[in-house]
């Protein structure tokens, strides 16, 4: 009997004490769903405007059931992330996500699946733009920004598709620009974004935005992706307002041309040779014209190197990457001045890019 009234006053006494703390209780959960700080505020907000932007890539590939079998099954070999450029079907992402596809599928906000048309690719730059035929209401652009105002501890934010985990949202801040990664071909992608805003699996071809919700890079990959070192680097806006232009006309990355032949690999740095060492000038191309020269060769058969590119327009040229590199910041019709090395003279070219051929 005593143990019972024990019970009665422990369960009395418990309910009084809650009784006083579930109001204070209740106005704590109020007040935390109502408080916001501005960062936080300007996150969610952000997220919530730009998240039915993006999208879920699925790179398919036909497969033969066996070996000893003329039936084939299409299977997803990747995954990756894209984001709508505009409200005619344009999707942007990485030019690795999609790398040796035989179908491409994209995955809206809203579930639907999409064939995707593969309108064009620059892998020097890893971009690549799609097309899919889906109504211009499920389709949300994402305002563009411009990657020349991001300073290093400035805001940004990635959306993306990490491990297969979709519209997944990472925040950090820049950690550095100027940055230089390598793409798929080995050529330099310059002008890079770093940051510390994770970039995992999956994300690659996401939007990098600004606190304003603006696109400001293309996330492209990070320093170690299986271990999510930190580190990630994206390409910038900028460097995508340039391309997509010419994948929607060309269906791939058009730079001028200045009509040689040069050396590849490694053949001038193994025979110590600073620069890119002219092959051949392609007659009635800007080189010839300027008068410029390739390879020549005796009577013996003996062959003399011609001239070799040291600069252009002021741009040092150590080997095919920064000739490329340079060329790609001019338009057909731009002069250039070439610097060469030639029989150990130096001698300057006026040379007028032309279109590629």
């Amino acid at each position: 009997m005593k143990l019972k009234k024990g019970i009665i006053v422990v369960l009395f006494f418990a309910w009084g004490i809650v009784s006083l703390l579930l109001p204070a209780l209740t106005a704590s959960s109020a007040e935390y769903l109502t408080f916001q700080t501005e960062d936080e505020a300007n996150t969610i907000e952000i997220f919530k405007e730009a998240s039915p932007s993006v999208v879920y890539v699925t790179n398919n590939a036909y497969r033969r059931t066996s070996r000893f079998s003329l039936n084939v099954q299409e299977i997803p070999q990747g995954t990756g992330t894209g984001f709508i450029w505009n409200d005619e079907g344009l999707i942007v992402t990485n030019d690795h996500v999609i790398r040796n596809a035989d179908r491409v599928t994209i995955t809206l906000q809203d579930q639907s699946t999409w064939e995707a048309e593969v309108i064009g690719q620059a892998p020097d730059k890893d971009l690549a733009l799609l097309k899919i035929n889906a109504p211009s209401e499920l389709l949300n652009p994402l305002p563009l920004g411009d990657s020349n105002l991001l300073e290093v501890g400035r805001k940004v934010l990635a959306i993306g598709n990490p491990f297969g985990l979709d519209t997944t949202l990472t925040v950090g801040v820049v950690s550095a620009l100027g940055r230089e990664i390598n793409s798929m071909t080995n050529r330099t992608i310059r002008g890079v974004i770093q940051t510390d805003a994770a970039i995992n699996p999956g994300n690659s071809g996401g939007p990098l935005l600004n606190s304003l919700g603006q696109l400001v890079g293309v996330n492209s990959q990070a320093i170690n992706p299986n271990t999510g070192s930190g580190i990630g680097f994206s390409i910038p806006v900028n460097t995508v307002k340039k391309i997509v232009p010419q994948l929607l006309e060309y269906g791939q990355e058009v730079r001028p041309t200045i009509g040689i032949v040069n050396t590849v690999g490694n053949w001038a740095t193994q025979r110590g040779i600073n620069g890119v060492p002219i092959v051949e000038v392609i007659e009635g191309q800007p080189a010839a014209e300027a008068g410029l020269i390739g390879f020549r060769q005796n009577q013996r058969g003996d062959i003399f190197l011609g001239d070799i590119i040291l600069e252009v327009d002021g741009q040092k040229v150590s080997n095919p990457d920064d000739l490329l590199n340079a060329l790609e910041q001019h338009q057909p019709g731009d002069t250039v001045k070439v610097v060469t090395l030639r029989n150990q003279e130096t001698l300057e070219f006026d040379v007028e890019l032309a279109a590629p051929g």
